[in-house]
């Protein structure tokens, strides 16, 4: 595959055999130790104390649900986006070909809103996803390409939706206007990538279903790592031969 960052002074390890590998960037991340990493933080809810206010900035006050929000978009899109690399390399189906280029542009284009958001709110952000989220990449990468695309529409529809109700939540009571912008952003991503696979005819609704309404996951399992000090921080890119334009976003 063709180094999307050829010519930019960045360097790419791209690992075919490992799809679920990530694209690295050269700037070291900004706001590591800037504001305490979420050690609580759930897919389907924040825990802790959500509403309790941990920064004032002119942007509005910031509650650990709207931090531990920006730390979720970031993670959804890290395992998502290796699901639309594999996606584009696995599978020999056009709709499925066609939903992983979607999501890796737009889910490199709203990762771009998201490290935004985080630098001016001094946000550390992770650089891999939760444990669950590594599972599902490790899930997907060993199926088969005749049973990949079944479980790769039917598992973004059923973590797109639990990440969608998340999103409505945080909108409706987030004082934070930046915190509003990248909700605003996040919720027409994900809808976009809801029906993207939902047009593959692969998605097993009943099964998506099922996984959105299941209990919480232990809250180690859906925490993100912090990132390592000292390491570039990961860039999510869209392929060089991508035919899908990345959402625009608003600075």
């Amino acid at each position: 595959m063709r180094d999307p960052n050829a010519g930019s002074g960045v360097t790419v390890h791209f690992s075919r055999t490992a799809v679920g590998s990530l694209f690295l960037g050269g700037a070291l991340a900004a706001t590591l130790g800037s504001l305490l990493y979420p050690a609580m933080l759930g897919v389907q809810k924040v825990n802790s104390a959500p509403d309790r206010i941990i920064a004032a900035p002119e942007s509005g006050k910031l509650s650990e649900a709207d931090r531990d929000f920006v730390v979720k978009v970031r993670a959804a899109g890290l395992w998502e986006y290796s699901v639309g690399l594999m996606a584009l390399q696995k599978s020999t189906t056009k709709s499925i070909r066609t939903a992983g280029q979607q999501l890796t542009a737009e889910d490199a284009s709203l990762d771009a809103a998201c490290r935004r958001t985080a630098g001016q709110l001094g946000i550390t952000l992770p650089d891999q996803p939760s444990p669950q989220q590594q599972g599902f990449v490790s899930r997907l990468n060993a199926d088969s390409p005749e049973q990949f695309g079944a479980d790769m529409a039917t598992t973004v529809r059923a973590v797109d939706g639990q990440l969608l109700m998340t999103i409505a939540s945080v909108r409706s009571t987030t004082k934070n206007s930046l915190i509003r912008a990248l909700a605003a952003e996040a919720n027409d991503t994900v809808l976009d990538h809801i029906r993207a696979v939902e047009k593959t005819g692969l998605v097993d609704f009943d099964q998506a279903v099922f996984q959105e309404t299941s209990p919480s996951l232990p809250a180690h399992d859906l925490t993100p790592p912090p990132p390592a000090a000292g390491q570039p921080q990961v860039i999510l890119t869209p392929p060089a031969d991508s035919t899908v334009s990345p959402r625009s976003t608003v600075d």
